[in-house]
């Protein structure tokens, strides 16, 4: 892996993405820095203060790339201080591996830069990897060609979710594997607007009626204020089967660093 957290606070986190150190918003991170020396090296800050805005101390290149949860990412400064990829997601796909099986059909919504899709293709499943944007669709068929993934079982879906879902019962689709982490506002590839608190039910609903008859798994995460590790919970058990649940806090780990709580999960396993 090439990406380490290297300190954070103030509300802000100094991040390294291969050769590259960036200092980004971190409201929750509302403690002092340990390395203040490491700040002053940064090669670029972003900040929301003034408008988006991001600051070059040293030149860098428009795009590179840097691997994470073994997977490899093209790593790019976008206008809103994103680079293409979440790293305390990693937790997730590497906690996904050990239970794919080849030929195992994987879901994954919402399916941004496509951290879990290709982790899963990785192990053989075949995934369908949807996204309402065609931009963040396009950058994740990019990261499969850096992993020697452009032939691998992927279906690239650009589409609102709730509306292909529907779909994807009529068709009597069904999945081993479901992974989902819904924004909590968004727009669908046809201007749908999603507001999680509106959607999260038939959503959830959607979700079940896909799962196979030898089902493995649903994954839900998301970076909402107030849905916390035990809301996810409970919508998990109200809509899902019999079986385990986990729930907790996603987490930027750090070796050498403060870690960083960065969203709510639960993961439902088929018992």
């Amino acid at each position: 892996m090439n990406y380490e957290l290297l300190d954070s606070g103030a509300g802000q986190k100094l991040e390294r993405f291969h050769s590259f150190t960036l200092i980004r918003p971190c409201p929750q991170a509302v403690w002092r820095p340990e390395k203040p020396a490491l700040w002053e090296k940064a090669d670029a800050s972003f900040s929301r203060e003034k408008g988006n805005k991001w600051t070059f101390r040293n030149k860098l290149p428009k795009e590179w790339t840097t691997q994470i949860g073994g997977v490899e990412f093209k790593i790019s400064p976008t206008d809103f201080g994103h680079l293409g990829v979440f790293p305390e997601h990693a937790d997730l796909w590497q906690w996904m591996r050990s239970f794919i099986q080849k030929g195992d059909k994987i879901l994954n919504l919402f399916a941004y830069s496509g951290g879990v899709s290709l982790a899963a293709a990785q192990e053989g499943a075949q995934v369908c990897h949807l996204d309402a944007s065609k931009g963040m669709v396009d950058w994740a068929r990019e990261n499969a060609k850096l992993n020697g993934l452009e032939k691998a079982p992927i279906r690239w879906i650009v589409d609102d979710a709730l509306k292909f879902l529907g779909r994807e019962q009529k068709r009597e689709s069904r999945y081993e594997g479901i992974i989902l982490d819904p924004p909590t506002f968004g727009r669908g590839s046809k201007g749908e607007v999603f507001k999680i608190e509106e959607e999260i039910l038939p959503l959830l609903q959607a979700c079940r009626s896909l799962l196979s008859d030898r089902p493995k798994f649903i994954a839900f995460s998301c970076h909402t204020p107030g849905f916390t590790p035990i809301v996810l919970e409970h919508l998990m058990r109200q809509f899902l089967p019999k079986g385990k649940i986990e729930s907790g806090e996603m987490i930027l780990h750090s070796p050498n660093a403060l870690s960083i709580p960065s969203g709510s999960f639960a993961r439902w396993i088929h018992v």
